[in-house]
């Protein structure tokens, strides 16, 4: 299997999920008001004057789905401002 690490600014969120739906990806976690440093300086989401935050998705898919969704993934990054990490897994589901 593939877990994806997918960070984009908050504002790109819902064009990233909109994105996983058309690769039908069938589970995923969301983590909002993620900070770090990045291509774009510092993103703190407790930053009360500036409100820029990342947002986090976290998923693992078998092989074939992997590529599916990278066939979609890779050319829309550039326009999300993100960045992805993709490793081997082993997903134990209860």
């Amino acid at each position: 299997m593939k877990r994806f690490e997918i960070v984009v600014g908050i504002e790109h969120l819902n064009q990233l999920i909109e994105l996983l739906e058309r690769s039908e990806v069938r589970g995923y976690t969301v983590i909002k008001k993620a900070g770090g440093l990045g291509s774009r300086g510092a993103r703190n989401p407790d930053d009360l004057l500036v409100s820029d935050e990342n947002a986090v998705i976290i998923l693992a898919c078998k092989e074939d789905q992997a590529q599916k969704m990278l066939n979609e993934l890779r050319p829309a990054m550039e326009g999300l401002n993100g960045m992805c990490l993709i490793s081997n897994c082993h997903a134990h589901v209860h």
